[in-house]
């Protein structure tokens, strides 16, 4: 049995979307198994009429009900006594869709891709309010973030929202500077003096979160809709130098985005 999935998509409404290009159709009791990569727990969803042709085929699973926990999962059609696991010539990724995906306030977040054997995954992660870094540049001796409020539920319009860019080294909050917070697009930007000057001749990390006016706790800096697991591996941003004084951004092991000053 060959099956070859040739678009896959997480609705907004976190159905798995796919279709098919299948040499028998896929009949009525088939079913669709989602194998967990870690701990091989398994989710079955048996396939009523699905709109088989010779040639293809087309799926609509909603997620929600499985319940599928954090990971990867990898996704089989077992038919006839026979499993196999599908494979795709789908990329998976659009960062038009993450982003629209991304607007609603959820607590967990599914995306379909294509793993690196060309197989279809659905990768599974808990997820909170998060300031979805897009850009990061040093200039004219400030540093300036921008991106999106991700899984916060604010509408993408015109509206205002007063918002703060705060820095905290050791878990203390010693800078701050006010941000402009437009929809659920925004833009920050502090002074690297500043940065020095708080803490002068000691090398340290500062981890930058974003106070938005209506969401109830500060939003951390990360980078996580995109393709690009492990960051701080992947990542390298140029530093620049205040007085002799190297400051670098770069990730954490977690892609939350900090600040090194010195070292």
């Amino acid at each position: 049995m060959r099956v070859v999935v040739t678009d896959a998509e997480v609705t907004l409404a976190d159905v798995l979307s796919l279709r098919l290009a299948v040499d028998d159709p896929v009949t009525e009791g088939a079913e669709l198994v989602l194998r967990h990569r870690a701990t091989s727990e398994e989710r079955t969803v048996t396939l009523g009429a699905c709109g088989a042709e010779a040639r293809g085929a087309t799926l609509a699973i909603s997620l929600v009900p499985l319940d599928l926990g954090p990971g990867r999962w990898d996704v089989y059609l077992e038919q006839d006594g026979s499993r196999v696991r599908l494979r795709s010539v789908d990329p998976g990724f659009s960062l038009d869709r993450l982003d629209a995906y991304a607007l609603s306030r959820r607590t967990r977040a599914h995306r379909a891709y294509r793993t690196r054997n060309g197989f279809l995954a659905l990768k599974v992660d808990e997820v909170e309010p998060a300031a979805e870094v897009r850009a990061v540049w040093f200039r004219e001796g400030r540093f300036e973030v921008t991106g999106l409020l991700a899984f916060t539920g604010l509408d993408d319009d015109e509206s205002r929202h007063e918002a703060r860019l705060a820095l905290r080294r050791n878990g203390t909050a010693e800078l701050s500077a006010v941000a402009t917070v437009q929809g659920v697009r925004f833009h920050a930007a502090l002074s690297l003096c500043d940065m020095v000057d708080a803490g002068p001749g000691q090398p340290g990390v500062w981890e930058p979160t974003l106070e938005v006016d209506g969401l109830t706790t500060p939003l951390r800096l990360a980078s996580r809709l995109d393709d690009v697991d492990g960051k701080r591996r992947r990542v390298h941003y140029p530093a620049a130098r205040v007085d002799g004084v190297p400051i670098r951004p770069c990730y954490t092991a977690d892609d939350e985005l900090m600040i090194e000053v010195g070292g």
